[in-house]
């Protein structure tokens, strides 16, 4: 088993240290060298840093006071989601590189689909998870923390009209040099998650 697997950490605290170009783009490599169904890569990165990704996070801002407000799109999430979202959020900021992951083959999560599409949709998404995995792996490799985030939903609309964009907005990753080292988190065991049928 390779080393990262096991020394990988969600990272919420990094220090202002910016990452080098050639070390973001190991990360957007390996993501981009994930498998995925039918070879479609459906991925693509928009990188963050700085004053853009500030203007970028302050539209998340404003769509999570819209869910505070009762103005949102996940009104049944909202009641236990803001507040871990605006933590996320502040996580973000604190970050020196933000990397939004889209599907430019997909569509708004908020519209209906049929369901040839909605299987479509899960391949994909399956896919762009395989590739966050291999970023987050390359990120530890490189030396640096990540956190995977998918708290971007509370503020879907208002992120794919700051980024212009109407590909799905599936999830941001957030890179720098770690400011912490945690601990494992608890894992289930094996003979609670697997069932043998040999």
């Amino acid at each position: 088993m390779i080393a990262e697997i096991l020394s990988r950490r969600s990272i919420r605290r990094f220090t202002d240290e910016m990452p080098s170009r050639e070390q973001l783009e190991a990360v957007l490599t390996a993501g981009a060298l994930a498998p995925s169904g039918k070879n479609k890569q459906p991925w693509r990165f928009v990188v963050l840093g700085g004053g853009e990704k500030q203007r970028v996070l302050n539209a998340m801002e404003q769509g999570l006071a819209k869910e505070a407000a009762g103005e949102g799109v996940l009104p049944e999430s909202a009641v236990w989601g803001i507040a871990d979202a605006k933590n996320t959020l502040s996580i973000m900021r604190s970050a020196p590189i933000a990397v939004l992951v889209l599907n430019p083959f997909g569509k708004s999560p908020f519209e209906p689909i049929s369901p040839e599409k909605r299987i479509t949709e899960l391949v994909d998404t399956q896919s762009v998870g395989a590739c966050i995995e291999n970023m987050l792996l390359e990120a530890e490799h490189q030396g640096l923390g990540g956190l995977w985030v998918c708290n971007t939903f509370f503020a879907y609309r208002e992120l794919c009209v700051c980024l212009n964009t109407e590909d799905t907005l599936l999830a941001a990753v957030v890179l720098g040099v770690a400011a912490e080292h945690p601990p494992a988190r608890p894992r289930r065991a094996l003979e609670d998650i697997v069932e043998y049928r040999l």
